[in-house]
């Protein structure tokens, strides 16, 4: 299921660390230049705990999920060659401005290296940083990447920003100031996993599409479901986040990278289905067999994990898709497939009353044309799942 480097370097590798944030990272986009670059990223990062930390970082140089209909990007296309010539942790204060607290950069190596040179599909972790963050200040992590060539390079995840980032051409990532930096829009450039050392009760794992990621919220508020759900466990609870913006349940089945890191967790809960069937006009029937496909994977991978499954939440479907996502519901609270634990019915939080329950309230939509969940829906979810889970 596999290679030998993933088995050695994959991210169920390293334990006693658990996902420092609920900022998913997941990767749905590549970047496809006409020519070699070496640009920085700086990104601003709130973390589940703040005071010393030892942090450590992998990463997956490969697309989760496929963006629109593939034709700039297909889950688990494999990123290209390019290299890190420098990353570094470090204060970023109390506000996002693009600057940094002065003097609290710690480098991030690689091997005892502060560069690494990534091949097409590596998967990779770093060397562990030790970081003080005041109370209240959030993470800044800054890298200065570089390709060798034209073409596809670098994975990264073009959804609308959930947090303060800002990029700049050059090599920039040991300066403290804001100085030659841009806003980023679209373009965030991370690690696929931020961890901090911390022996938890449980790792959840959140597999899901742009409604787990939490697009379309605000953006440094953290007021998506799967953040309302880490601040209600508390940090004793591990909780990665891998919601990714258009994924779809068939990404997963390509049994690829978004479906390894599902496996780092000793209980998964599936969210997934919404763009299945809207861009990616599966059948009903296609989609109950994707998603008993992953779980089959989850369980064959460690028969211990926790499957939880959720209903497929509403998206304002109409006609044959409408359909569709009633068939799928109605399977899945009925009969889910083999080997799910419990079922989380997260359409009967959004959903309209009966019916036209195929509907998201408006009050829970992002905007009038837009039903992604906002930040009310996402409290509502939260403090539903909470409840849920909770009930033995």
């Amino acid at each position: 299921m596999y290679s030998e480097q993933e088995r050695k370097a994959g991210v169920r590798s390293e334990r006693g660390y658990t996902s420092a944030t609920v900022l998913s990272t997941a990767a749905n986009y590549i970047m496809n230049t006409t020519e070699s670059f070496t640009h920085t990223y700086r990104t601003y990062i709130r973390l589940r705990e703040n005071g010393e930390l030892k942090l450590k970082f992998w990463h997956s140089n490969t697309v989760d999920s496929t963006w629109d209909l593939g034709q700039e990007s297909a889950g688990s296309e494999p990123g290209g060659e390019w290299s890190i010539e420098a990353a570094y942790v470090a204060d970023g204060g109390l506000e996002p401005d693009g600057s940094l607290a002065a003097g609290t950069q710690v480098p991030v190596t690689f091997a005892g290296r502060a560069c690494k040179q990534v091949a097409a599909g590596e998967v990779f972790w770093s060397d562990e940083a030790v970081l003080k963050l005041p109370e209240g200040h959030v993470l800044a992590f800054t890298w200065t990447l570089k390709t060798r060539a034209s073409g596809k390079s670098i994975p990264f995840n073009v959804e609308g920003m959930l947090v303060s980032a800002y990029d700049a051409p050059g090599q920039l990532a040991s300066q403290d100031t804001a100085d030659g930096f841009s806003v980023s829009d679209k373009l965030l450039v991370l690690p696929s996993y931020i961890g901090y050392k911390k022996e938890v009760t449980k790792e959840l794992v959140f597999l899901g599409d742009s409604i787990t990621q939490g697009v379309r919220t605000e953006k440094d508020k953290y007021d998506y479901w799967a953040a309302g759900i880490a601040e209600g466990l508390g940090p004793d609870y591990g909780l990665w986040n891998i919601g990714s913006g258009w994924g779809r349940a068939y990404d997963v089945a390509t049994e690829g990278a978004w479906l390894h890191k599902a496996l780092r967790g000793n209980e998964v809960l599936i969210v997934l289905g919404v763009n299945d069937l809207d861009i990616g006009k599966r059948s009903a029937e296609e989609l109950l067999q994707d998603l008993a496909f992953i779980i089959s994977k989850i369980k064959e991978a460690n028969p211990e994990t926790a499957v939880l499954l959720s209903t497929v939440p509403p998206f304002n479907f109409e006609g044959e898709r409408e359909a569709a996502w009633r068939s799928v519901n109605t399977q899945i609270l009925a009969s889910p497939p083999a080997g799910v634990s419990r079922v989380f019915d997260m359409a009967a939080v959004l959903s309209m009353p009966s019916p036209v329950d195929h509907r998201i309230r408006p009050e829970y939509m992002s905007n009038s044309d837009d039903p992604h969940p906002n930040g009310t829906a996402g409290k509502a979810v939260a403090e539903s799942f909470l409840d849920w889970y909770f009930k033995v």
